[in-house]
């Protein structure tokens, strides 16, 4: 995406920049742990509209925007309260094509127009409590295809998905992001930048039409201790591959605990120019999957990122819970 002299300016990317250079933004932390938390069986995640789905539903966080809505406002007015200035909307796996799993895919749009109006109805919760000015980052996950490597060992030129495919299903999402009340567009967790540029050129073609500059955060991924993504790309590279997207911010999530991402965090800051976001894992997951990283030292992590100057917005994911959220506030402030 490229800046056009006839596109409107986006009055929240103006207001989010200058916020930026005042002080550290403060992002969300898991919904997943969360939702967790809930304790869910089946009959749980179906609620009553999907009581007779002919599949196994329990797993699809997703729905639970339409089948639990007030559960899934609390969790985003919980980390707006713990002081986030940014939440994610509930809208990871909301492409059809993820929950083409569940056959669920004529539900994508809604699914995702509903997630970002629950993310809004709590921002603006928030906002009545404290007068402080919330944003939503509409969330776009990589989905469970990847458009780079064959998922057939004894076939690599085979792909599960197509470039085209990938585009259509992130314009559908995207749309109805936007038209749920989503301020930015939040491309995240990529471990296959090809999948990210579908995204990206998906956006790309709805600024168009809509004729209205749309902010984009783009965060990748990093799977493994050389500091590359899945398909193999370094940090650096990874960067010149998304940079024509003009996003307003840059960064890295998941993966990895914040000790261990600091060096990519470095790197990238090196390399971008432009904000440099950060939210990663509450450490590495222990033997039975859960995460040990106390908020404290969480925060401590995070701190030493803004006081080294590598940052301008933090928070947290997998196994991050408000209590993180708080504590990371508290020390970027």
């Amino acid at each position: 995406m490229t800046m056009s002299d006839h596109l409107i300016a986006s009055p929240t990317e103006a207001t989010l920049r200058e916020l930026a250079r005042e002080r550290i933004l403060v992002l969300d932390g898991a919904m997943g742990t969360e939702i967790q938390n809930l304790k869910l069986d089946e009959a749980g995640f179906r609620g009553e509209r999907f009581r007779d789905w002919p599949r196994d539903l329990r797993g699809n966080n997703d729905l639970l925007i339409l089948t639990l809505p007030d559960a899934i406002r609390d969790i985003h007015l919980s980390y707006f309260r713990a002081g986030a200035d940014i939440v994610s909307t509930n809208t990871f796996s909301s492409t059809r094509i993820a929950q083409a799993d569940y056959g669920l895919e004529d539900v994508a749009a809604e699914l995702n127009c509903a997630g970002a109006r629950l993310a809004r109805e709590a921002a603006e919760a928030a906002r009545r409590e404290d007068g402080r000015q919330r944003f939503v980052a509409g969330a776009i996950g990589p989905t469970n295809r990847t458009a780079s490597i064959s998922p057939d060992v004894s076939n690599p030129g085979f792909r599960a998905i197509t470039f085209d495919e990938l585009r259509a299903a992130y314009g559908e999402q995207a749309a109805a992001l936007l038209d749920g009340g989503a301020d930015i567009l939040l491309i995240e967790t990529i471990f296959d930048t090809l999948n990210a540029k579908a995204a990206i050129y998906a956006i790309g073609l709805l600024r168009d039409s809509l004729g209205i500059e749309i902010p984009v955060i783009v965060s990748g991924t990093i799977t493994d201790a050389s500091g590359r993504n899945l398909c193999g790309q370094t940090v650096e590279a990874f960067w010149n591959s998304v940079r024509h997207a003009g996003p307003m911010m840059v960064g890295l999530n998941c993966a990895f605990g914040g000790a261990q991402l600091r060096p990519f965090v470095a790197e990238l800051a090196r390399v971008a120019d432009t904000r440099i976001c950060v939210y990663p894992n509450a450490g590495l997951p222990n033997a039975c999957g859960g995460y040990d990283e106390t908020p404290e030292i969480t925060a401590g992590i995070l701190a030493e990122f803004a006081s080294a100057g590598l940052v301008n917005a933090v928070g947290g994911c997998c196994g991050t819970t408000p209590a993180h959220i708080a504590a990371v506030a508290k020390r970027v402030r």
